[in-house]
Order: structure tokens, then C-alpha cells, then sequence
């Protein structure tokens, strides 16, 4: 193995809750608030030097586990599954390059975990891999921060020869019938040469959030943020918005992204893309909309940049052919796009695009980007409404990424309180002006998180493994 290679010795836990000032809707569910889970991770390299690094991701319940269990079984669950993956993170010593370390973790150890779970809550339903891997992503980013910590260099400068031990071909597998090759071939590779300081910023546009001054009750907070769709674009100087929709209600969807994109025409707003959260089961659903509003609202349908994963998240129970769709705007995979095997089931299938997250770890996008991107994939940065520390390698990851359109980022319309010690730091990535976010304050090793200028207390452990 290389000289720069590290190893975990020791991993901590911590959760964050956060509670929206409004609830966001999307799919069948509601979220009106959500637990961050912090991890500090201390690695080892072959001199026995150490260093911590720190990872952390929204525990979005309702999201990665749509379920008609309830609420609380499903998020202490994920809670729970998050204090397992802390004992074995500190016991897994396997040598190497974060890349290859998180691979050899999500491969071999994550699905034997998950396994453990599953088989304790008996004949309950079982927790999905995709709330596995929020609860994984955590510790995998740590991992990926401490290692550029240790080296004292940004760890979007490590993804290449000179660190890594293996090349991508001993990660991924090009299609089948394809030219592609991997041999040689590494995550810079496929990465922006100049990452860029400034993105433009989507903004959500959730089920339950008010278009008209005619939807206001009196009852909406009064804390000095919009709460009118328009009022925010204006605050913000937006020109894309993203229209979450139900997806089992086809005159309410064609009706939302006509309000939604009258409002667009009124504001200058130059970009739509519409969200419907794996609920649709026929293409025909999507291709109906489309073409209706092709012939009836041009402008409107000429503002859709892509359609957001409209099927089922199990892409493997749910083969659909989706052609029909793609044939008229780009579709994205977002929530079925677990890994890149499944982002080549994707292309297969007829999806144009991959929405990529880092909740499902730094290892998993990076690779998924790669893939995608070999194969003529265009890529999109999605939000898992990430405040505080996630937000940062959210955001670095859309500015290395080479993306559609800028990034989305929707955690100061829900919580933008939440952030208040992280944005005193980083001002231009918790707040949107002119329609972007400014990165210029995220510098140094690691993922340039500047933890010590940052004043958040932090409460007592709830899981501590190793040396910490």
C-alpha cells in the first residue's frame, strides 16, 4: 500500500435535531423537523501521525424511508443503525485512500449491518439501503475530511494518481458494448480543472409552500423570512426553482407548475425543473404533463431544464422503461441512483442524468460522477435540505462536479437558523444573493470547513468508539 495510506482508529457520534420553521412536503410525506447526525472521525497514517475529521448529513427519514410506519420507529431506527456503523467504523483498519477504504466499507461491512438490523426488528419492515447509506455517508465524508487534514491539503486535490492506490477500473465497470475504459483512469479525471468560487442556487418550491397572498392564515412564522414563493425570489434574486409534486394527482401537478411557472415569467425566472419523489408507476403520467403543457403553456415547458425521479427509488423491483420521457426533457435519476451499478441500470432504462448526493457518502458520488460522466451522463448536485457542516461538501462536490445547472440548495428557507455559528464563517453558502452562492470562504485542508473559527457547542457523545 502507498505511503500516504491511512486507517481508522476511532470514530464519535453526535445528534443534531433541527425543527423547520414551515413543513416541507414532498412525495406523500411531511417534514417538519429532522435529527443531523455529526460524526468525528480520528485516523492513523504509517508514521503514526493522527488527525480528526468530521462528516455529517441530515437524517432524512421521510426521504430515504418512505413507509406508512411511523415516523419515530423509522428515524430511531436510523439513529440506532448510525450507533452501530460508529463501532464498527472504529474497528474497520483496513489501509488505504478514503476512496478505497469507504468502497471496501460499503461493499463488504454496510449490507452486513444492515443485515444485523433487519434481523433484529424481526418481521418489521426492513430498514432500505438507502437510509443505510444517510446513516453511512456521515462517516464516510469524516474519513475523506481527516485525510486531507492529515496531508494538509484539500481532499478534492487527492483524487488521483499520486494518492490513491487503484485506479477507477478496480472500483467500476463500464457498460457492456461500450468503448469506455477505466484502466488509468481516476475521480480528477472526470472532475472540473478549476472548480468554481460561485453557483447558481435552486430553490425549492415544496408542496405545502404558499404561492399567493391569498393562501396566508395568519398562522405562518413571523421571523423576518419570505414565505410567499415571490417574496423569496425577489430576497434571493432567484432564476431556478424546483417544484416538488405529488405524483398520484395529475390535474394538482399540471396546476402546480403552472402557478409555480406564471410566478417564473412574472420574476424572470429563467429555470424549472419538477420533483416527483419516486411516486409515479407510468411513464405515460410524466409524457402527459409534458405534452400538455407544451401546447398549452410553451414558455412555461421551455423553462423545464429536467424531470426529477418520477419512479419508484427500487430501480431493480421497478425496471421501467422511461424513453418516453427522457425523449422529451432530460431525466435525472436521484433517490434510485444508490450507487453507479445503479446509475448503469439507469442508463439502461433510458435515464439522461444523475442527480448526485452526498448523503450517500463521498466514496458512492464520486464514483457514480465518474461513471456517469464516462458515459455521456449529464449531473446534477441535489439538496438533502443540509444545514450546518453539511452543507459544505454538498456544495464543494456542485463546484467540482461540473454540473447542469449550478446546485440546490433549500436549507435557509427551512431552518436558516440552524446554520447561525456556521454562517458567520461561511456567510456566502448559508445565504443566496443574486441568485448564487459564494464558496470563497471554504479554504485549507480537508474539506475546508474551518471548524475552529466555528463557535457551535456541541452536546454530549451519544456513541464513542476507539481512540477519540
Amino acid at each position: 500500500m502507498g505511503t500516504k495510506d491511512i486507517y481508522c482508529i476511532g470514530s464519535k457520534l453526535y445528534f443534531l435535531p433541527v425543527k423547520t420553521r414551515v413543513p416541507l412536503k414532498f412525495g406523500l410525506e411531511t417534514l417538519t423537523s429532522v435529527t443531523c447526525a455529526r460524526v468525528e472521525m480520528t485516523v492513523r497514517n504509517n508514521n503514526g501521525e493522527t488527525t480528526k475529521g468530521w462528516g455529517e448529513t441530515p437524517l432524512s427519514v421521510q426521504w430515504a424511508w418512505p413507509s406508512k410506519l411511523s415516523y419515530e420507529e423509522r428515524h430511531e431506527t436510523m439513529k440506532e443503525f448510525c450507533g452501530l456503523l460508529a463501532e464498527k467504523w472504529a474497528k474497520f483498519t483496513v489501509k488505504g485512500h478514503p476512496m478505497e477504504i469507504g468502497y471496501l466499507f460499503l461493499k463488504y461491512q454496510l449490507p452486513l449491518i444492515l443485515k444485523t438490523i433487519n434481523q433484529k426488528r424481526k418481521e418489521k419492515e426492513d430498514m432500505p439501503l438507502l437510509a443505510a447509506l444517510i446513516c453511512c455517508s456521515a462517516f464516510d465524508i469524516a474519513l475523506h475530511d481527516a485525510y486531507g487534514k492529515l496531508l494538509n491539503i484539500p481532499v478534492y486535490n487527492t483524487y488521483n494518481k499520486e494518492y490513491m492506490n487503484n485506479d477507477l477500473s478496480y472500483f467500476i465497470s463500464p457498460a457492456e458494448n461500450s468503448n469506455v475504459s477505466f484502466k488509468g483512469k481516476y475521480p480528477e479525471d472526470f472532475l472540473v480543472k478549476t472548480p468554481v468560487s460561485e453557483l447558481t442556487a435552486w430553490h425549492l418550491v415544496g408542496g405545502k409552500d404558499l404561492l399567493f397572498e391569498n393562501e396566508l392564515n395568519g398562522n405562518e412564522p413571523d421571523d423576518g423570512y419570505p414565505i410567499l414563493l415571490r417574496d423569496w425570489i425577489k430576497k434571493d434574486g432567484l432564476k431556478c426553482l424546483k417544484v416538488k409534486l405529488r405524483g398520484n394527482d395529475l390535474d394538482w401537478d399540471y396546476n402546480r407548475l403552472i402557478q409555480v411557472g406564471e410566478v417564473a415569467n412574472e420574476y424572470k425566472v429563467k429555470w424549472l425543473t419538477s420533483d416527483f419523489n419516486c411516486t409515479v408507476k407510468n411513464p405515460k403520467y410524466v409524457v402527459d404533463i409534458l405534452d400538455k403543457l407544451l401546447i398549452e403553456y410553451p414558455q412555461i415547458y421551455s423553462k423545464i431544464l429536467y424531470v426529477e425521479q418520477p419512479f419508484p427509488y427500487d430501480i431493480k423491483k421497478y425496471k421501467i422503461d422511461v424513453h418516453s420521457v427522457s425523449a422529451r426533457k432530460p431525466l435525472f435519476m436521484d433517490e434510485s441512483a444508490h450507487d453507479w451499478s445503479f446509475v448503469k441500470i439507469g442508463r439502461q432504462l433510458g435515464w439522461t442524468g444523475v442527480a448526485l448526493k452526498t448523503c450517500k457518502t463521498q466514496t458512492g458520488a464520486l464514483l457514480s460522477l465518474s461513471w456517469a460522466k464516462a458515459h455521456g451522463m449529464t449531473l446534477m448536485v441535489q439538496d438533502l435540505t443540509n444545514p450546518m457542516l453539511a452543507q459544505i461538501p454538498h456544495v464543494l462536490l456542485a463546484a467540482n462536479a461540473g454540473t447542469i445547472m449550478g446546485v440546490e440548495t433549500n436549507a435557509m428557507q427551512f431552518y436558516p437558523e440552524a446554520s447561525k455559528f456556521e454562517s458567520k464563517v461561511h456567510p456566502g453558502i448559508y445565504r443566496r444573493s443574486n441568485g448564487k452562492i459564494n464558496l470563497q470562504t471554504i479554504s485549507g485542508s480537508g474539506f475546508g470547513y474551518h471548524l475552529n473559527e466555528i463557535k457551535r457547542k456541541l452536546p454530549e457523545p451519544s456513541a464513542a468508539f476507539g481512540i477519540v
